[in-house]
């Protein structure tokens, strides 16, 4: 059991405790949250509280973590399209539409089952769940992941990622003509305390987001963009591009409704590159455009 300490501050003071809960640790949901409540594992200033309580500014909360279940996760012989593998580190071209990781309502068809297949050396610093992943993209977005066979590659990559040496440039089509070639997205990204499942641009329990643009080509209501990452928050180029005023066509949580025909985002990560964990070399990786996104290239320069 792991316990967390939080503080209220004034801005929060009057939300309900499981809302304020989530608003501080994004891997949390309301659901798993007032759970907890129930179970009494949720203390405000010592004293045990029901899911109606309001905090008041100073409040201390208290929240007892169990230890999460052990779930089983199986391998499954599901194809991969494998860029490179080498004895430490596995890049994949993820299609549009695979979830990365098991997580409720995914325990299956994932990239992790995939991998456990396909390998059966993969780091196990993330545990069960999550072996040998690094970073993640969205399911609805394509494009190349790096994976770690072992802990050493995985903690290389993954201070590579905190350092932002490595290079992960994606490419996308968003609603809007931008009128300037390049531009820098600097805003800081945390969890929307209206929409718990979404992230925003906000200064409040936020963390530093940057993204570097430059545009590709231009339609009569489209932009094709490419966008290099400095950090990597949840869904950062999805916010950032909705945040300056060209959300991402087909992006269901952050777009227009009435936008291209295409299943999710229209986003792909098409160049990684890093520092080799082992050989310390750089090493660096492209990834063709999916079907779908070629499609909609196509019908935009048609119709312009």
């Amino acid at each position: 059991m792991e316990v967390f300490k939080f503080e209220v501050t004034s801005e929060l003071a009057g939300d309900r405790i499981d809302k304020f809960i989530t608003s501080q640790q994004e891997d949390w949901s309301r659901t798993q949250v007032q759970q907890w409540i129930k179970d009494k594992r949720v203390k405000v200033n010592g004293n045990v509280v029901k899911s109606n309580y309001k905090v008041s500014d100073l409040d201390q909360v208290e929240v007892s973590v169990p230890e999460p279940e052990v779930l089983e996760v199986e391998a499954e012989n599901i194809p991969l399209d494998i860029v490179f593998e080498d004895e430490d580190v596995i890049v994949v071209n993820k299609p549009r539409g695979m979830v990365v990781h098991p997580a409720p309502g995914h325990y299956s068809g994932t990239l992790v089952n995939a991998l456990m297949y396909h390998c059966k050396d993969l780091s196990g610093i993330n545990g069960v769940i999550r072996p040998g992943i690094v970073h993640r993209i969205d399911k609805d977005t394509s494009g190349l992941l790096m994976v770690a066979k072992n802990d050493q590659a995985h903690e290389s990559l993954v201070s590579q990622l905190k350092a932002k040496t490595t290079k992960r440039v994606y490419q996308a089509i968003v609603h809007g003509v931008i009128s300037h070639q390049t531009g820098t997205i600097d805003a800081p990204i945390g969890r929307d305390k209206k929409e718990r499942q979404s992230m925003t641009v906000t200064n409040e329990n936020s963390r530093e987001a940057v993204t570097h643009f430059t545009v590709l080509d231009r339609f009569t209501n489209y932009t094709y963009v490419q966008c290099e990452l400095e950090t990597g928050r949840t869904h950062q180029i999805r916010v950032h591009m909705k945040y300056i005023g060209y959300p991402l066509a087909g992006d269901p949580k952050y777009g227009p409704k009435k936008t291209l025909d295409i299943d999710g985002q229209a986003l792909h990560a098409a160049v990684l590159g890093f520092e080799h964990p082992k050989t310390k070399e750089w090493v660096e990786f492209e990834a063709p455009l999916p079907t779908e996104m070629e499609k909609l290239l196509e019908h935009l320069r048609i119709i312009g």
